[in-house]
């Protein structure tokens, strides 16, 4: 059988990770039915971010998502977390399987 390739939106949010408990919690609550996240490290505005020790820690999370969720979470990582942490969102548009289960 082949199945249709549909559009949905990956949501990438590369943070500090001092916020990834709270993002497990609230991700959910904005429809979102799952996340993967991995460590990540680079160098940017803020400087070098190397995982050396806690405090300099970043993870990269990734939602596959329909737009509205994508945009709710979006908007309230902005409302929340902008002004106070270290964070880049960004959004594409990808091509999935069994796009029901995001």
């Amino acid at each position: 059988m082949n199945r249709p390739l549909q559009t949905r939106k990956l949501l990438t949010i590369v943070c500090e990770a001092a916020l990834e408990k709270r993002l497990e919690k609230e991700l959910p609550g904005f429809g979102a039915h799952g996340y993967t996240i991995s460590d990540a490290r680079g160098n940017g505005a803020h400087g070098r971010r190397d995982a050396a020790w806690p405090a300099s820690a970043n993870i990269r999370v990734e939602v596959l998502c329909d737009e509205a969720v994508a945009e709710a979470v979006v908007r309230h990582l902005e409302a929340q977390y902008f002004s106070s942490y270290q964070l880049v969102v960004f959004l594409s548009d990808v091509q999935v399987l069994r796009a029901e289960k995001f």
